[in-house]
């Protein structure tokens, strides 16, 4: 991971869960790193936790539904560390799972803007600015939910099904260019999204055992490893850490 010592990153949804986890450990590896959120406070505490650990960080707060913010913060990053080499489309949300006739139309359309547009927005906001460097690397948070249909999660699979459609087209247009986009599946993680899950007691996944969660640092390690040369060839696919063969390959322990 030295690779990515002096590399900036902007990662999404970095107030909790894997996009905190990423954003500390991107720190940790000695990349400059912008975390952003919509909520400032918890993006400031974590960014002053990471430059007191000898890292360099900055945090820019917003809505990755609305693109004006998502502009800014690459402009942010942009302006505090020089460049961006690095993005990671962690921003996401599955609440309220409901089945969908009993669905809030105005509820699953925003859980359409956050997941979907956010990804669309951050693509839409950073390709650009790397294009006409040359180089770069995008990490779309990805899910089993982009292949496989559960119910009470209609909104969620969709949205994870088009995300893995712009990584593929995202790769197709820019991957002769410099720029490589890949998808992290990173199976059930133990963060505050499983509590949601788990109390809507729909779909087999709400009965799972909190045990059977990864810890949210295996997620950021497999997002430092796709930033790697030695993911080079995973532009345009979902990488999984949910195999053995997906875990061995990025360097995490068979479960």
């Amino acid at each position: 991971m030295q690779e990515l010592s002096g590399k900036t990153a902007l990662v999404t949804g970095a107030s909790r869960g894997i996009g905190e986890a990423a954003a500390r450990m991107l720190g940790s590896f000695g990349a400059n790193v912008v975390l952003m959120a919509r909520t400032e406070t918890a993006i400031a505490e974590i960014a002053s936790g990471i430059r007191n650990g000898s890292g360099a960080a900055s945090h820019v707060a917003g809505d990755v539904a609305i693109y004006e913010d998502v502009e800014r913060a690459v402009a942010h990053t942009r302006a505090t560390f020089g460049a961006i080499d690095i993005l990671v489309n962690n921003a996401g949300i599955i609440d309220p799972i409901a089945r969908l006739a009993d669905s809030d139309p105005k509820a699953w359309g925003q859980v359409v803007d956050v997941n979907l547009m956010g990804v669309y927005h951050g693509l839409r906001a950073v390709l650009p600015v790397m294009e006409q460097k040359g180089h770069g690397v995008i990490v779309n948070l990805s899910s089993g939910a982009a292949t496989g249909a559960l119910e009470g999660w209609s909104h969620y699979c969709a949205t994870k099904a088009a995300v893995l459609s712009l990584t593929k087209c995202a790769q197709k247009e820019l991957g002769d260019k410099g720029v490589r986009i890949v998808g992290l599946s990173p199976g059930t993680v133990a963060t505050e999204m499983q509590v949601e899950i788990r109390s809507s007691g729909i779909n087999p996944v709400s009965q799972l055992d909190p045990s059977a969660h990864i810890p949210a640092n295996d997620a950021a390690h497999a997002i430092c490893w796709l930033c790697t040369a030695d993911a080079g060839d995973l532009g345009g696919t979902d990488f999984s850490i949910k195999t053995p063969e997906g875990r061995a390959r990025c360097g995490l322990p068979a479960l």
